[in-house]
């Protein structure tokens, strides 16, 4: 069957998927790549099919938010992806993060309304361990430093307020981004396995402007440069998977 967004059928993808927010970026990680070949694109979605290391993947994009995140996750897992790697975009929430840091999520707090329409808020949306511990080795053998800790899933950017800010810092989550807890939700809740790395392209604690998973050109020059890092070790991640 046709998957009504993204417009493919099964067997169109390979069964590791990377997930940038930005159609764009989609691009961007495929020049990395052999072969790629662009196989879908409607709305926010673009999908290409490459090889990096001789490990065949697709490249996907979510768009902006938890949404149009959870409909790629459902349609891609419907098409025969089973791993799901985010390559991302985000607002540092603690003073001692930089811009152009890059996080792996190890959890992500649902402050989105996605996920609420299939489980309880209180069951954890957690990333799986294998795709965890192969984007913190994929980081290592590059000798790359990663931060890695628990991030913030929010719907509302023009609704983060100083209280929530400093509620999100207090409790220490590394960062807010957009997509994170409706992919690891959903890929438990399927069996499959999904992680997160994202770029900290502005810090709300510092008052340095985030951006949204948009544009590449509109970064921070710092974090134009470990987006490219970043897509490096969740290629290396995804040939390890």
């Amino acid at each position: 069957m046709t998957q009504p967004h993204l417009l493919l059928e099964s067997g169109a993808v390979a069964d590791v998927a990377l997930l940038p927010g930005d159609p764009g970026r989609v691009d961007r990680i495929a020049n990395h790549c052999d072969g790629a070949e662009t196989v879908a694109e409607n709305r926010e979605y673009k999908v290409v099919n490459a090889a990096y290391e001789g490990r065949e993947l697709t490249i996907c994009s979510t768009g902006i938010g938890s949404p149009s995140a959870a409909i790629a996750v459902e349609e891609l897992a419907a098409i025969g992806v089973e791993t799901f790697v985010r390559v991302g975009t985000t607002g540092a929430l603690q003073a001692d993060l930089e811009i152009g840091d890059m996080i792996v999520a190890n959890g992500a707090a649902k402050d989105e309304g996605t996920t609420r329409r299939y489980e309880n808020v209180e069951y954890p949306a957690v990333p799986d361990y294998d795709v965890l511990s192969a984007l913190v080795e994929a980081a290592e053998d590059r000798a790359e430093p990663v931060h890695v800790g628990p991030v913030a899933t929010d719907d509302a950017f023009y609704a983060e307020t100083d209280a929530y800010v400093d509620d999100w810092e207090d409790a220490g989550l590394l960062a807010v981004e957009m997509e994170a807890a409706a992919i690891f939700t959903l890929a438990r809740r399927k069996g499959l396995r999904a992680g997160a790395i994202c770029t900290v392209d502005g810090n709300l604690v510092e008052g340095t402007q985030k951006g949204t998973d948009t544009e590449d050109d509109e970064l921070p020059e710092k974090a134009k440069d470990n987006v490219a890092r970043a897509i490096d070790i969740a290629l290396g991640a995804a040939a390890s998977l």
